[in-house]
């Protein structure tokens, strides 16, 4: 009898034992990676990568990622496959995982890359969707084990929308033992359902600031995103006026902990989510946190397919 398919479409889906052993194998990985070892786990498996959305991180990390393991990609997008021309999601997963041995999907909707999942014959990794963005968050957490040690315990401020990536850091934030503070416009708040979906615990750790900067007090990690998400770019000159006092400046990082990180997953829009102080300050660790998608995707690609190495 085989196995079920893993998939990961949400950060909720793996456990805390699960992440323990993924990030101590994105970080073997990375020494790796920096020592120029070749590191061919995944010799002769091909990756699909579908892009309903435009991606700069997402497809260089993946596509990188894959090739360095040994592995071959095959690079869709909408406008260039039959998805364009209405082919069900699901007809398309059902060839698509024929062809392939794992798919990384970059789309709207929560429930298509659901979809497409549950017609695959292969795991399926979603690149970000409206509701989540898991492999960013899982950069981020590496990230910050590697210049802080763990995460348990800590206190996490997210400044801004409530959009993808608030929804997930909520999820992780309930698995992983660590406490999140989350401030937003009102109007802007992240759904709690979407923020505990899939049998993630309760809301218990995560709490909501009506002041950006009560939410910052204290924490050991302050982040934040764009104020307009990819697919809300009409509510633009709604969200600048909404958000005017959710900029993260020296003023919100001063009430963090003197230690504390900055965060944001990119791309950034200096002066508006945050300034350049920060963003380009000492406690910036934003590059680091870009380059890790590669490591820890390519130990999440690794685990889905071959398990515990």
């Amino acid at each position: 009898m085989t196995a079920p398919i893993q998939h990961y479409l949400q950060f909720a889906d793996l456990t805390a034992d699960d992440y323990a052993y993924l990030f101590e194998r994105a970080a073997l990985i990375k020494r790796k990676f920096k020592s120029y070892e070749k590191h061919h786990t995944l010799n002769d498996r091909t990756l699909a990568m579908i892009f309903e959305k435009a991606s700069t991180r997402t497809r260089v990390s993946f596509e990188a990622g894959m090739y360095q393991m040994g592995g071959s990609v095959v690079h869709l997008t909408t406008e260039g496959s039959q998805l364009g021309r209405s082919e069900p999601i699901e007809d398309t997963a059902r060839v698509i995982s024929r062809m392939t041995d794992i798919v990384m999907i970059r789309t709207f909707e929560q429930g298509r890359i659901e979809r497409f999942a549950e017609f695959s014959r292969v795991p399926v990794i979603n690149g970000l969707t409206n509701e989540y963005h898991p492999c960013q968050i899982l950069a981020d957490i590496f990230t910050y084990i590697e210049h802080r040690g763990s995460i348990q315990g800590k206190t996490v401020a997210w400044i801004g929308d409530g959009n993808n990536m608030a929804n997930t850091w909520a999820q992780a934030a309930a698995l992983l033992g660590f406490q999140l503070r989350v401030s937003t416009p009102r109007g802007y708040e992240v759904d709690a359902e979407l923020a505990t979906a899939n049998g993630a615990p309760s809301r218990t750790a995560w709490e909501n600031f009506a002041d950006p900067r009560k939410a910052c007090e204290g924490a050991d990690l302050v982040t934040t995103d764009v104020w307009t998400s990819m697919g809300y770019e009409a509510e633009n000159e709604a969200r600048k006026q909404a958000f005017a006092n959710w900029r993260v400046d020296t003023g919100m990082m001063l009430a963090a902990r003197p230690d504390a990180l900055f965060m944001h997953c990119l791309p950034a829009h200096r002066g508006e989510e945050v300034t350049a102080e920060v963003i380009d300050g000492p406690q910036s660790v934003v590059w680091d946190e870009a380059e890790n998608r590669l490591h820890v995707q390519k130990a999440l690609m690794e685990y889905l397919l071959l398990g515990r190495l």
